[in-house]
């Protein structure tokens, strides 16, 4: 929490820092709100266990913590030595900033391991294999956006962030250690001598995947309607499909960026267009569990990779370290809360505890005045947290004698009170410190949408839910006088919190920021949780890779000779039609670009639909409905129906309406196609 110092700011003028807040009445609202929290915290912190309100501080060890990002990301294998499928799979399809990233955390992990005269380590050189390239290569003159030139080698690292095209499926010497291809995509990866997956061809492939650019393009989304028709001057073009990282890094006049300042007008805010692509567009909640996980890992080494092009280290801490309680509401992880909640509904993504306050402020608070500046009875704040301790997971607590008063004052106390704070504290100095460079806003959002794709399911999605609940809240401003800034400032010291020891000067610049990323992600609400699409892209071909390394390498350990490696590798090539195989879904009996799609609840449960290159996802749909458009029950079931895309080098995929099937057939042929909810 904020010191007592700091309720007295130190004086500065804006350009000393760029999250100065612009008028003192904000700073007054956002101190009171700091006095309120720590008079709240007075009585709370004498009932807390041990457990929950002490913090274990470790000193910090560089090693230690690179070691921590690398499990992390998913590559635990550069630590352990073991052959992981999932971990090589990961490697291989990252871009040249990002596997430079990854590089640089694995050289300070062996470091500090060799300081300390451990167990000697691999050299990064037998991972990402040794360079053919000439000194005068590209990728070994890349530079920082300060002006600093990065470490020359990047071995095995190629220049662009293309996809693997289609019909180039892992199969050209995939399992041999030849020369890379210096145009390829992605990263040729080595383990000992053997190169675990060869860079991608040269082929002139749309990053989404799409054999031509010019036709990718379906409709523009706005941050604000989601329509995009008559786009504004002001407005700017804002692209999910190249890894930002790599957009950074090639921009022109990088180091001549204006300062942004955090101003309190709403319109200083860019107004982004989304242009949305032959795939359509992804929710986070469209992917699988396990393609979600990659993309988590995904997007945090993309995040460190963009801050890295600036210059600015993602810098972690172990100076927290908070178990919390295993019970009750208040206190208690955002995990162990949705463990109990799933006993009662399986589906529940946001705890029903948090859900019950969002509506009771949206029964009867929307309208109220300063509704999230109020302070509520305070005996009856701590006889409800008591009551819904003891009886909210027992359904026994009675919610109809709670005003929206007492529920907006415990739903802040609810997410200051978490062992942890719902985002992570240790991105806001990276965050400060790219302010300060002064790249615009949407560099800004860039950093913050990895932030939001980095974070762990229950904080994203209950970030999410809170993101739309303030909006609504902001919708009523005209009578509840909270506008975007109001719920900003006084939000931001419940919701980015830390433990740690920070002067004055830093407790307010952190503050500030974190006022800030808040109210960029109210304003961005509608396309911060769109997944881009040049993760996606990589999580494919993570799952295409991990299906070869399973079949072709059941045990790394016990690797076949050269010539036996060489001679399978030649069978794959000239393989045209893939074998027979349950899994196959190039079946004998379906003509090419022919799907047989899927519809279990429905009384027409499957149908063979020829595709041309319009046919969209809303098409089958619509055509399923027709088809079952006989009683009004089944018309009603169609409403909430979705198409999938199920398997391949896809875990489950919900299909975008305005998606065209045909593209996507493409890119995963081998994927089943579903109807459901």
């Amino acid at each position: 929490m904020l010191s007592n110092e700091s309720l007295h700011p130190p004086s500065f003028s804006r350009s000393n820092s760029q999250a100065s807040v612009d008028s003192s009445a904000s700073m007054e609202e956002f101190l009171r709100e700091i006095e309120s929290i720590k008079e709240s915290s007075v009585g709370t912190q004498e009932e807390q266990p041990p457990t929950a309100a002490a913090a274990e501080v470790k000193p910090v060890d560089e090693g230690e913590l690179e070691a921590e990002w690398l499990q992390d990301v998913g590559l635990s294998t550069l630590i352990s030595g073991n052959e992981e499928e999932d971990g090589k799979a990961l490697l291989s399809t990252l871009t040249r900033t990002q596997a430079a990233a990854v590089k640089k955390r694995y050289n300070t992990y062996t470091q500090t391991l060799r300081k300390k005269n451990k167990q000697p380590v691999r050299d990064v050189r037998d991972i990402f294999g040794v360079s053919e390239s000439p000194p005068s290569d590209s990728c070994e003159h890349a530079t920082q956006l300060d002006g600093t030139k990065e470490e020359k080698d990047l071995p095995g690292v190629t220049k662009t962030s293309r996809p693997l095209p289609d019909d180039a499926s892992l199969n050209s010497t995939t399992l041999s250690n030849g020369a890379q291809d210096e145009e390829g995509g992605f990263v040729a990866l080595q383990s000992g001598s053997v190169s675990i997956l060869e860079a991608i061809p040269d082929i002139p492939v749309h990053t989404n995947g799409s054999a031509d650019a010019e036709q990718s393009v379906q409709s523009a989304l706005s941050d604000d309607d989601y329509l995009g028709k008559n786009i504004p001057a002001e407005a700017e073009e804002l692209s999910f499909e190249v890894s930002y990282s790599e957009m950074v890094t090639e921009m022109p006049d990088r180091n001549k960026w204006k300062k942004s300042d955090i101003k309190k007008e709403d319109y200083v805010l860019t107004k982004f267009i989304i242009q949305k692509t032959r795939f359509g567009l992804t929710e986070t909640g469209d992917l699988s569990v396990e393609d979600m996980k990659k993309i988590r890992h995904l997007s945090l080494i993309e995040l460190t990779a963009f801050f890295d092009a600036f210059g600015i280290q993602l810098k972690r801490n172990k100076t927290e370290r908070v178990r919390g309680r295993d019970n009750g509401i208040f206190g208690v992880p955002l995990t162990v809360l949705l463990d109990n909640d799933r006993k009662k509904d399986p589906a529940v993504k946001v705890p029903l505890v948090l859900q019950k306050f969002f509506q009771k402020v949206e029964e009867s608070g929307l309208e109220s005045e300063g509704i999230f500046r109020l302070s509520g009875c305070t005996a009856k704040v701590k006889q409800y947290r008591e009551e819904l301790d003891a009886r909210f997971n027992a359904d026994k607590f009675k919610w109809d004698k709670m005003c929206h008063r007492e529920a907006a004052v415990m739903l802040k106390a609810f997410f200051r009170e978490l062992p942890t704070s719902l985002f992570p504290v240790e991105y806001i100095p990276a965050f400060i410190s790219l302010m300060k460079r002064g790249p615009d806003i949407k560099v800004q959002f860039q950093a913050l949408h990895l932030m939001v794709m980095a974070l762990p399911d229950a904080n994203r999605d209950t970030a999410q839910a809170l993101m739309t609940f303030f909006n609504k809240v902001i919708a009523n401003e005209s009578k509840n006088r909270m506008n975007l800034w109001n719920i900003s400032t006084v939000m931001a010291p419940n919701l980015f919190f830390s433990r740690s020891k920070h002067s004055d000067y830093e407790e307010l610049l952190l503050a500030n920021t974190a006022t800030h990323i808040i109210r960029l992600m109210l304003k961005y609400q509608k396309i911060l949780w769109k997944v881009p699409s040049f993760l996606i892209t990589q999580v494919r071909r993570m799952n295409e890779a991990t299906m070869l390394l399973k079949k072709q390498l059941p045990s790394m350990k016990k690797l076949l000779r050269r010539k036996t490696l060489d001679r399978e590798v030649s069978i794959l090539k000239t393989s045209k039609v893939p074998q027979k195989s349950p899994s196959s879904r190039r079946m004998s009996d379906v003509p090419e670009g022919v799907i047989r799609v899927h519809a279990p609840l429905l009384s027409k449960v499957s149908m063979a639909i020829q595709l041309n290159s319009q046919t969209k996802a809303k098409d089958i749909l619509a055509k399923f409905q027709y088809e079952n458009s006989h009683g009004s029950s089944e018309h009603i079931k169609m409403q909430n129906q979705r198409l999938y895309e199920v398997g391949g080098n896809i875990g489950q995929h919900c299909l975008d309406p305005d998606a065209y099937i045909l593209d996507v057939y493409h890119i995963n042929p081998h994927a089943e196609w579903v109807i459901k909810p």
